[in-house]
């Protein structure tokens, strides 16, 4: 999916130093879910994560900043499940990859810690995973790619436009599911996939 700059302040030399890191984002994961967004500090942070605080401060100008590379992860991990599906190839045409895509969704929001409070980054900046566009525009574009490459779309505005589209309405709803059942009202997401595979139909054409 698309490529987002990171917002370490310098990237890991050693692997050591990367897995310190990744603590960090777990941490921070863990803090999210028990605390939310306002609980979170740089302090828990590292104290959860067993790093010094200036072990933080040496990758993280700030807690937004590791909710951002938080939001990032979340964000690949969302892209590789995605494109996994897809590659399997066990889908008659593009229109069976909606509910696939929800799956993979609904799946990571039951069981990533910290993927329910803090998804792609709405909860600390509509603008998290790129400064230059929302954060489900940012999904949406990811989505663009995957889809035109593994069904060979053809890749038009108009495409990109029901994409974005079809992304804000999906967020919605699945919100919906999630604030009437902490897992997800499953009457709720089976309607979000409804909704979303009618209204893409009338706009996706295979090239």
């Amino acid at each position: 999916m698309t490529e987002i700059r990171t917002p370490l302040r310098r990237r890991p030399a050693q692997r050591r130093s990367a897995e310190r890191v990744q603590r960090m984002l777990d941490a921070c994961a863990g803090i999210l879910d028990e605390d939310g967004y306002d609980g979170l500090t740089t302090t828990k942070i590292a104290q959860r994560a067993d790093v010094a605080i200036g072990s933080v401060y040496q990758f993280f100008p700030d807690k937004r900043a590791v909710a951002q590379a938080l939001a990032l992860r979340n964000f690949e991990q969302f892209g590789d499940r995605v494109a996994e599906r897809l590659a399997a190839g066990a889908f008659a045409d593009w229109s069976d990859s909606v509910g696939a895509i929800i799956e993979v969704f609904v799946d990571m929001h039951r069981t990533v810690p910290g993927f329910r409070v803090l998804r792609f980054g709405d909860v600390a900046d509509t603008n998290l995973l790129d400064a230059a566009a929302d954060n489900n525009s940012v999904v949406a574009e990811g989505l663009r790619e995957l889809v035109v490459r593994t069904f060979a779309l053809a890749d038009t505005p108009a495409l990109a436009r029901a994409l974005a589209v079809a992304v804000e309405a999906g967020d919605a709803i699945l919100k919906m599911a999630f604030r009437r059942n902490p897992d997800g009202d499953p009457a709720i997401i089976a309607e979000a996939e409804r909704l979303i595979h009618g209204y893409l139909a009338d706009h996706i054409v295979e090239a």
